[in-house]
């Protein structure tokens, strides 16, 4: 798991288990870990449900609960505060060019939910991020991308029941006046399950490709990518997916079985037929 903490501090980035937040390299001690690094982290509660009945406000002001965006379509949530001067930019960067090159389109195969982890963020500060964004999104011919990505914005109980539930941890800096956090997006099935976490600050098209197919149960994407997924295995520890060449070289041996199997039916149906011309 990759985490990188947004402080005006140049903390290395470090690398650790998912629920661990910070990796203590060998020989150091807990006391030379900067202290916000020792809570935040991301704990990866797959197939856990988020609570679809919180309520926050979307960038028109109007309050909304969360399970409005769920229920038709998998949904790509984002945990990002809209001031944030480092990552939470970097985040939604790497979520944006992703999203340029997938084939997938917001709005008709799945959802994006922004949510401030900010309780100071209005719709006001919702609204000029979500602009940002849509002037970034240039594939063409996918119009949905402005029904489709949302930023919310809440009050405390409400960030603390969804950021918990989700395993997003976080603290605030009182050094730097910053939060410090993880980084990464999360995958949801259409009814709320937490599916898969993708780490970092950049985002591979195949990736979040596979993970929206998978938390959809195969109801997006292409026969294609059912069959792709049968040879790649998501890695918790990475939040990627990699080949497994095993399941790959079965489903190549089957291929090449079928093939030549066609081939002789086609060779001697041709023979069959020249030996029963005049």
């Amino acid at each position: 798991m990759l985490i990188v903490v947004d402080a005006q501090h140049a903390f290395p980035q470090m690398t650790g288990a998912p629920a661990a937040g910070y990796k203590r390299e060998a020989g150091m001690t807990s006391s030379t870990i900067p202290a916000p690094l020792r809570e935040i982290g991301f704990d990866q509660n797959i197939d856990q449900l988020v609570p679809l009945d919180v309520t926050f406000r979307d960038e028109a002001g109007r309050s909304v609960a969360l399970g409005e965006y769920f229920g038709k379509r998998p949904v790509v949530m984002v945990f990002a505060y809209y001031d944030c001067p480092m990552l939470c930019t970097q985040v939604i960067n790497g979520l944006s060019s992703a999203l340029n090159v997938l084939s997938l389109e917001p709005h008709k195969d799945f959802e994006i939910v922004t949510v401030s982890f900010n309780p100071k963020d209005t719709p006001a500060t919702a609204t000029a991020k979500k602009a940002v964004y849509l002037e970034r999104y240039t594939r063409a011919g996918a119009p949905g991308i402005k029904d489709g990505w949302h930023f919310l914005s809440g009050d405390q109980p409400s960030i603390d029941r969804l950021t918990k539930a989700a395993g997003f941890r976080y603290v605030w800096d009182k050094a730097t006046k910053q939060f410090a956090h993880p980084t990464g997006v999360i995958v949801l099935t259409p009814e709320g399950k937490l599916a898969r976490y993708l780490f970092g600050i950049e985002y591979g098209p195949r990736d979040l490709r596979f993970a929206l197919v998978e938390a959809s149960a195969g109801k997006v994407g292409t026969p294609v990518d059912s069959l792709l997924l049968y040879c790649y295995h998501y890695d918790p520890m990475t939040g990627r997916y990699g080949l497994i060449v095993m399941r790959a070289l079965r489903l190549a041996g089957v291929a090449t079985v079928l093939a030549l199997g066609s081939f002789i039916f086609v060779m001697v149906r041709r023979e069959t037929a020249g030996r029963a011309s005049p």
